[in-house]
């Protein structure tokens, strides 16, 4: 019920806005940009980004947004970023996560690398269908969004703010992370102008998207 209930608290078109924001940015959101983001009043904004952290969708903080420190610098201002909780629901109960991570375990143990990744780049084939290679980062970043990943573009790359399979990824790391990449690449299409690389951060997803080293970009 804890879930259902937190995520009950997006129902509210305001409250979304301001999720969707904090979200997008990737760091620590203070009230007047929220507000200001969502179209709002700081008091409305602030009252709704309370509510997010309430149920655990957001994590809060305070910082001096000046940048300054010592006498004249101004009061911390509270900031908000989003909580490192998975929230899930499923009716009636259904528990995927113990599935995945025993499947894993299990082509872990048996040496099937190989096999999984030559499966996850057929399934991201299949998911692209017909069309050809994503013909620039433009469009691989529409691909990215549709699968979950919140790509960003950086340093003319994307990298990407989440994991899907974040919480067996953390079990079993070269597994799922093989997995994704092989995934990803098979969605993007190898031999076009964007190519998917292993390039772990903390907090992020394992693989970033750039110009294909042979397409002279």
């Amino acid at each position: 019920m804890e879930d259902i209930d937190a995520i009950a608290v997006l129902q509210d078109p305001v409250r979304r806005r301001l999720y969707e924001y904090v979200v997008a940015q990737g760091r620590e959101v203070g009230r007047n940009e929220a507000a200001e983001a969502a179209g709002v009043a700081r008091t409305l904004a602030a009252h709704h980004l309370d509510k997010l952290t309430g149920a655990g969708l957001l994590e809060s903080g305070s910082r001096r947004l000046s940048g300054r420190s010592g006498p004249g610098a101004g009061r911390p201002a509270k900031v908000y970023t989003r909580a490192r909780g998975e929230r899930s629901v499923s009716l009636p109960a259904r528990d995927y996560r113990t599935a995945a991570e025993l499947l894993a375990e299990a082509a872990e143990e048996a040496g099937l690398d190989a096999g999984l990744c030559a499966a996850a780049r057929r399934r991201g084939e299949a998911l692209r269908g017909p069309a050809g290679p994503c013909r620039g980062l433009e469009e691989a970043v529409e691909a990215l969004a549709a699968r979950g990943y919140e790509p960003y573009p950086e340093d003319g790359a994307v990298r990407m703010r989440n994991c899907p399979f974040h919480a067996v990824a953390e079990s079993f790391p070269p597994l799922v992370c093989g997995m994704n990449l092989a995934l990803l690449e098979g969605l993007l299409g190898e031999g076009g102008p964007v190519r998917a690389r292993m390039d772990a951060r903390p907090g992020e997803c394992c693989v970033v998207v750039e110009a294909s080293k042979n397409n002279g970009d």
